[in-house]
């Protein structure tokens, strides 16, 4: 209707035009604008160019509506609400790492792993970094039914549900946490839910002297399944830091960095993190962590030899 109303405006000027046949008409013919309207009067002609203006605008803006209309006919609602977003597949860690800066793979990489659990700064630039696992590296627990030896249980709330665990403590973790925070930052990472790592964490560390941060299981990047720690968005330098973990599935992104263990269960005989204690002692004259970790790895493979020679 508007369309028609643009149209028939100008004709019906120039029918009234000719049937004046005056010297208004020949006026016209000189005039920039058309529609016959005489160059004297420049208020009429800005009024009708205001009035085509407007009409057109109004004619853009009906018919815009009337396609958005039309868009949302013909799209059902019911697909807009059960499919939602479709879900981008997990970009592979070694795909995005040789990723040309400035491609698109690059840039997945950044939105996929782009970290949200960066610990704050340290006080000293030069201070190291140990990340500790906390099960069957620190100490290991079981669910019902009580087993013979157990240092404490933590009943945490998991989906609804009270549930009971029996934590034993590794032989001399006590005495190796108070060693290694006095002269490292000792963070504890792992793939535990919060719920049940938080309380065990409590009980290890009461006042908080000894442990400076947790990362739970939120704070791993699950890959085939396997909860996977990575250490470079921690706001860490790797040339200062160490993992140290039971489980080689957690230190696959950056195994230089780290410092395998035996896993506990009920031995307790065991004296791993005696060892593990004489190590760090060691770690202040190496400026990169990295290259201590490789020397005691080429130390433990000559002292198995020598047990296996006798």
């Amino acid at each position: 209707m508007v369309s028609r109303i643009v149209k028939r405006t100008p004709i019906k000027s120039i029918r009234d035009c000719r049937r004046v046949g005056s010297r208004a008409h020949s006026r016209t013919r000189r005039s920039p604008i058309k529609g016959c309207v005489p160059t004297s009067s420049a208020p009429a002609s800005s009024s009708v160019l205001a009035s085509i203006n407007k009409s057109l605008r109004s004619c853009r803006r009906r018919i815009i509506k009337v396609f958005s209309k039309l868009a949302r006919i013909t799209t059902p609602k019911s697909s807009l609400r059960k499919k939602g977003f479709k879900i981008l597949n997990k970009l592979p860690y070694e795909e995005a790492t040789v990723a040309a800066p400035g491609s698109l793979a690059s840039t997945c990489k950044f939105l996929a792993f782009e970290d949200v659990s960066a610990l704050p700064p340290l006080d000293s630039p030069t201070r190291k970094t140990i990340f500790l696992d906390l099960d069957e590296t620190l100490v290991h627990s079981k669910s019902d039914p009580p087993p013979e030896n157990f240092d404490f249980i933590v009943r945490p709330m998991i989906n609804g549900e009270r549930l009971n665990f029996y934590v034993l403590k590794r032989p001399g973790v006590d005495r190796f946490l108070r060693a290694i925070s006095q002269s490292f930052e000792v963070v504890i990472f792992t793939a535990g839910l919060k719920e049940y790592a938080s309380l065990v964490l409590d009980r290890l560390d009461p006042t908080g002297a000894m442990i400076s941060h947790r990362l739970y299981r939120d704070s791993c990047r699950e890959m085939e399944g396997k909860f996977v720690k990575d250490l470079s968005g921690m706001g860490r330098d790797l040339r200062r830091v160490v993992l140290v973990d039971d489980n080689p599935n957690a230190y696959g992104f950056q195994p230089e960095n780290a410092m395998p263990i035996a896993p506990f269960i009920d031995d307790l005989k065991d004296a791993e993190l005696g060892k593990l204690a004489k190590f760090f002692e060691g770690c202040e004259e190496f400026d990169d962590m990295r290259e201590a970790v490789r020397l005691y790895g080429l130390l433990e493979d000559e002292d198995h030899c020598k047990l296996v020679v006798q």
